[in-house]
This record gives structure tokens, C-alpha cells and sequence, in this order.
């Protein structure tokens, strides 16, 4: 069970499965520490990758699906190969977002709305049967070199004063916006683990990556 009072820390994957087990291994298990297989992973590496990380890592797996239709199905997949969260996209039909997180609660999987693209957030969960266990506000890759963007914490409370759900923030996350994340109301903060030749913003798979989670676990605390 989540526990709300806490502040937890989401390291996602992106790349390949070569690139997890070389790297996951030097993280230490901690209980604030989540960790993510992210979209492009998965699209890489399918559910065989989910398991793998299931292998290396005790803890919370978010499964960063994205799910558009077929909600039930996927849900299914992720859990059968280890995932214990799992995210659809808030631009989905009404319907699919319903069958996702009554799916997701049948089978004690977290819920998680990503609401990348959508611009008031509390639209989405006020259509729904039941709201998500988590909603994502997102700033996507895409965007994160585009002047102006910012995460929209203004969501936070818009969303608090009606559901008592935890909030994540994603999106070019490092310890500054950690902290300004935590600062707006997040719960979870999401940091990818990037090669350093590219152009976003997270954990450079060149540093010392334990050391950057522990930095981030004291950030947000």
C-alpha cells in the first residue's frame, strides 16, 4: 500500500535490457524506490524485459504502457510478467480508462493515468467510475527543450480538492525540479537514466547512479 505521507522516487529505463542489468544491480532496494520500465524499454524488450527486472529488483515495477485500447489484456500481460503498476494515457477513451483501473484493482496492480498532452488534468478522472491510484503530470521528452514548458503543478491542487489520489511528476526531472515537484504537492517524482550524449535531463547513466537515487531520496524526503 502506498503510503501518502511518503515521498517516493521513480527511476525509469529507457533504453535495452543490456543497459538494466548492467545498471539496476548498483541501486539499492529501498521502498521509496520505484522502478520503471519505460515505454521505449518496453517496446524493446516486451514483457521478456519485465521479467528480467523482476529478477533484479523486489520492490514496485511500473510498467509505462501508455495503454490506448485494449486495457484488460495489457493490464494482464504486465502483472503475469511481474509489474506491480501500470500506466494508461489520459487521452484514451473514457471506456478504456474505466476498464483499465477496474482491471488493475482486480489484480492489486497500481493504477496510473499519465496525463501527458492534457491540459486540465481533473477533466479526465471526473469522467471516470472511479479515479486512478496515481495521475501522472507529465512534460514528455518531446517537449523538455521547448521554452516554457513546465510541469503544470497548478493541477495539483485542482485534482486534491476532489480525489484523494497520489500525484507523480514526470518530465525532465533533476534535483532542483525534485524538489520544486515535492515543494507543488508531488507524491512520486519520476528521473530517467540517460545517456549522457543525449539531450534531456535526468541520472547520466555516467555517474555514480546509487549515489544520484540517494541524493534524490534525501531531496525529496
Amino acid at each position: 500500500m502506498l503510503d501518502k505521507r511518503k515521498r517516493y522516487l521513480q527511476i525509469a529505463f529507457n533504453s535495452d535490457l543490456g543497459y538494466v542489468e548492467d545498471i539496476l544491480p548498483k541501486i539499492e532496494e529501498n521502498e521509496r524506490i520505484f522502478i520503471e520500465a519505460g515505454t521505449p524499454f518496453i517496446k524493446k524488450e516486451g514483457m521478456q524485459g519485465i521479467r528480467r527486472i523482476a529478477q533484479l529488483w523486489d520492490g514496485i515495477i511500473v510498467a509505462d504502457l501508455k495503454t490506448s485500447d485494449g486495457a484488460i489484456e495489457e493490464v494482464r500481460m504486465i502483472k503475469e510478467a511481474g509489474a506491480s503498476a501500470a500506466t494508461v494515457i489520459g487521452s484514451a477513451p473514457s471506456e478504456t480508462l474505466n476498464l483499465f483501473i477496474e482491471e488493475c484493482k482486480k489484480l492489486d496492480v497500481y493504477s496510473m493515468i499519465d496525463m501527458i498532452g492534457i491540459d486540465e488534468p481533473l477533466k479526465v478522472i471526473r469522467r471516470l467510475k472511479s479515479p486512478p491510484d496515481v495521475v501522472i503530470l507529465h512534460k514528455g521528452r518531446d517537449e523538455e527543450n521547448t521554452r516554457g514548458k513546465i510541469i503544470a503543478y497548478k493541477n495539483i491542487n485542482k485534482i486534491r480538492s476532489k480525489y484523494d489520489v497520489l500525484i507523480s511528476a514526470a518530465g525532465g526531472v533533476d534535483l532542483r525540479e525534485a524538489r520544486s515537484a515535492i515543494f507543488n504537492g508531488a507524491n512520486i517524482v519520476v528521473v530517467n537514466i540517460i545517456n549522457e550524449d543525449k539531450p534531456w535531463t535526468g541520472i547520466s547513466d555516467k555517474e555514480d547512479v546509487a549515489e544520484m537515487a540517494q541524493k534524490f531520496l534525501d531531496t525529496i524526503q
